[in-house]
């Protein structure tokens, strides 16, 4: 295999867009923010990177929560047109015909109803690093819906038709190509 040796970037690909709402219930807001993870399993924490010049920023900062909402592929042009558009300029819940609501522990922060999975969030660092501000954040609350669900409650994510963003196009998740610790799982051996 032949490469090329390219200057830095931030080529990690794909990545999740996310739907971050935020702001109070009176005037939420909504932001396509690609720069996110999980950074710790205990307590439950993840990250987001915003621009400080971005309106949701100061929202963010000053009320010190967010929510994480996850966008299946009926959301994807809406994911699309809050990444382009300010909420200075547009109530963005309104434009894309979305509704929020408050969250089950964080109550005077917004949610995204269409979107099945929300992660209720109470910022706990802020890092400026150059051209974005990491927010640290802890999951108060993950909000899921119901039809996710399997008759014994597991969690069937696949059923949320997610979706990712790699570099500079929105895609469906694919097949499953196998599951965790499927690598060195022993086989079942049939019994005669």
């Amino acid at each position: 295999m032949s490469k090329q040796s390219w200057k830095g970037s931030t080529l990690l690909n794909p990545e999740p867009p996310v739907l971050v709402s935020c702001g109070g219930l009176d005037k939420p807001n909504l932001i396509t923010i690609g720069w996110t993870g999980t950074i710790c399993t205990q307590p439950s924490m993840v990250s987001i990177s915003v621009r400080p010049e971005r309106y949701s920023h100061h929202l963010i900062k000053e009320s010190g929560q967010f929510a994480i909402n996850l966008p299946t592929e009926a959301l994807v042009k809406s994911v699309d047109w809050c990444g382009v558009r300010s909420g200075r300029d547009f109530d963005k819940f309104a434009a894309c015909k979305l509704h929020s609501a408050p969250g089950s522990v964080l109550t005077d922060c917004p949610i995204l109803e269409e979107s099945p999975v929300n992660l209720e969030c109470r910022v706990t660092q802020v890092i400026p690093l150059g051209s974005h501000d990491l927010f640290l954040a802890e999951v108060v609350a993950c909000d899921v819906d119901e039809s996710l669900l399997d008759e014994n409650g597991k969690l069937c994510l696949d059923k949320a038709k997610l979706i990712v963003y790699s570099h500079g196009e929105y895609l469906a998740l694919g097949k499953k190509l196998g599951t965790f610790g499927y690598s060195v799982r022993k086989k079942k051996t049939r019994r005669k």
